[in-house]
């Protein structure tokens, strides 16, 4: 599907133009926007660290980076840009022998990220519509905010009404959000960690877009902002690998209506998606050195034991 959307991307625009803007992304600041993505990555363990301890599921820093890497490069290569998450969580799982706290607890982590962003792009929509470079009504945002603000009510009647319905699994969920994503202080220190994530993903779009020479004013760095907020959400929906195909053609039809060329939000996207795939490489060594120590060892017991050592991390 990924190559599809691809195709018909470039088929829409031109592609001499497309190809006269990759080339003026900047290949000098490849080094400061990967010094950014591993900012993004160790804050984003952290994330999960906090959320894990929370949780009083045991899960040390050093451990919750490499498996954040590994993650990473394994939602880059693999459908759906989920399959990381999910190994992320069943290691941690099998690891802490608690399954359910560890799939609470990166569940939790990565909503913390999507409220997030959802609200940044409620900010970016409404500004751009103020600003008259964006045909979307204002009631528009304005619902899109009515509709946060009631996720994040239902999810806290969801918190404080823990003896509703009869279901074991929704008490225990109910208690784990209470206590890791909307209590005091998980509340403030979830949303505070996940703006500066969410900062260095639109950091990276920032450096690229300096370098090709698109920020000339405090205007275009705002309207930047906006429409790099926009791609990230698109990439949200779990369609293709890493985002690709939907993340072009998403650029392909914000930036016209911004008034800007396509081929210039289209080079941004391409460049954007290679660099945190390269950003994302220290999962892969993660990946063969795990595959060769499974190679060696001939008694299972005595990896769980390992991976359980290396997952704790006393309080």
């Amino acid at each position: 599907m990924a190559s599809c959307l691809l195709a018909a991307v470039l088929v829409s625009v031109d592609r001499e133009t497309l190809w006269q803007e990759l080339s003026q992304l900047p290949v000098d600041l490849l080094l400061p926007a990967l010094v950014l993505t591993v900012f993004q990555v160790l804050l984003s363990a952290w994330r999960w660290w906090y959320t894990s301890r929370l949780l009083k599921t045991p899960l040390s820093y050093p451990v919750a980076v490499r498996e954040y890497y590994l993650a990473s490069f394994l939602n880059q290569v693999l459908p759906g840009g989920v399959l990381g998450d999910v190994n992320r969580a069943w290691q941690h799982g099998k690891a802490s022998g608690r399954p359910l706290f560890a799939i609470h607890g990166v569940a939790i982590e990565r909503l913390s990220g999507q409220l997030v962003l959802g609200l940044v792009v409620l900010i970016a929509v409404a500004w751009l519509s103020q600003a008259g470079m964006f045909p979307i009504q204002s009631q528009w945002w304005v619902w899109g905010g009515t509709g946060l603000a009631t996720l994040l009510l239902c999810l806290g009647r969801f918190v404080i009404r823990p003896d509703d319905g009869p279901e074991r699994y929704l008490r225990r969920l109910r208690k784990d959000i209470g206590r890791t994503l909307l209590g005091w202080p998980a509340f403030p220190v979830q949303m505070g960690t996940s703006l500066l994530v969410l900062a260095s993903y639109l950091g990276v779009f920032l450096i690229l877009a300096h370098g090709a020479g698109y920020l000339d004013s405090l205007n275009s760095l705002l309207l930047m902002t906006a429409l790099c907020s926009l791609l990230l959400l698109s990439m949200v929906i779990p369609v293709t690998v890493s985002g690709w195909g939907v993340r072009e053609g998403a650029a392909a039809l914000l930036w016209p209506m911004a008034g800007l060329p396509p081929e210039q939000g289209l080079a941004l996207s391409v460049g954007y998606g290679g660099l945190v795939f390269l950003s994302t490489l220290p999962g892969l060594l993660v990946l063969v050195a795990r595959m060769r120590n499974a190679g060696f060892l001939v008694d299972g017991q005595v990896r769980k034991n390992r991976d359980q050592r290396a997952y704790h991390c006393p309080d």
